[in-house]
């Protein structure tokens, strides 16, 4: 059982918390905090871990082997007793194939941790130090060009 001083921090934390469009989700002894939104309140990331992992047909043990942690350490998680160090969402993330924001925020889409071409652009762009001055300039242009094409056609409605 917490002690007053515990209890008073708890509750002014929450009042803080509230006041800033968070709300206390659990005990007083749980890990959880999420965002208000106006309908709802956002769902934990323990229970999205938990609900990414039932899809993936994976036990906790599994998940934990895949992230380098034990199996109570992920019950922990799913339960909201402790909150995944940043280190661990990141593993999560690789793990579940999700992006980070997926696992952090509610209303973020779910998108693949790392999309193929993602990474075949970034190569590319990692080569392009190995260009001359004018070939990178020429490459910024082009670049700016596509840009501002896919804006004008964004503002024309998709009709450009």
């Amino acid at each position: 059982m917490p002690d007053l001083q515990h209890m008073i921090s708890i509750l002014s934390m929450a009042d803080m918390a509230s006041s800033a469009g968070f709300a206390y989700i659990g005990d007083e002894n749980a890990a959880e905090w999420a965002r208000i939104n106006q309908r709802e309140v956002a769902m934990p990331i323990g229970e999205r871990i938990k609900a990414l992992r039932s899809e993936q047909r994976w036990s906790q043990g599994d998940l934990a082997t895949k992230i380098g942690a034990d199996p109570g350490q992920i019950s922990r998680y799913e339960n909201g007793h402790i909150a995944p160090s940043a280190d661990a969402i990141v593993r999560l993330a690789e793990a579940l194939d999700v992006s980070c924001d997926y696992l952090l925020i509610d209303d973020a889409p779910r998108r693949p941790f790392r999309s193929p071409i993602e990474d075949a652009l970034g190569d590319s762009l990692g080569a392009v130090t190995e260009l001359g001055d004018e070939d990178l300039h020429s490459v910024q242009n082009f670049v700016d060009a596509l840009i501002t094409r896919a804006r004008l056609k964004t503002l024309a409605g998709g009709s450009a």
